[in-house]
C-alpha cells in the first residue's frame, strides 16, 4: 500500500467555508488525513496524507467541488519526492 503525503493549491471561485466543509467532509469519508494550509475565497492549501488511491479520488472530488464552486486550477505537489512526483 503506498502512501501519500502531498499539497494541493485550488484556484478559481472558491468561498471559503463551503469549500472546506466539502474537504473535510471529502476527506473523512475517504479516511484520509486534511491540513488546511490556508484558504480564501480564491486559493485553498491543503496538505492531505493517505493511500495513493483515495487522495487521487479526493484530488477529483474537490477539482469538481461543491455546487457553488467553480475550481479552475489544482496543483499538486508530492510531499514526500523520494516517493512521488509534482505534477
Amino acid at each position: 500500500m503506498q502512501i501519500d503525503h502531498v499539497t494541493f493549491t485550488f484556484t478559481g471561485q472558491i468561498p471559503r467555508e463551503s469549500f472546506a466543509e466539502f474537504a473535510q467532509h471529502r476527506a473523512s469519508r475517504l479516511s484520509i488525513t486534511l491540513t488546511t494550509v490556508m484558504q480564501n475565497d480564491a486559493v485553498a492549501k491543503l496538505q492531505v496524507i493517505g493511500q495513493r488511491d483515495l487522495v487521487d479520488a479526493f484530488e477529483m472530488a474537490l477539482s469538481l467541488g461543491p455546487q457553488d464552486c467553480i475550481v479552475h486550477k489544482v496543483t499538486r505537489q508530492a510531499d514526500n519526492p523520494a516517493k512521488g512526483e509534482e505534477t
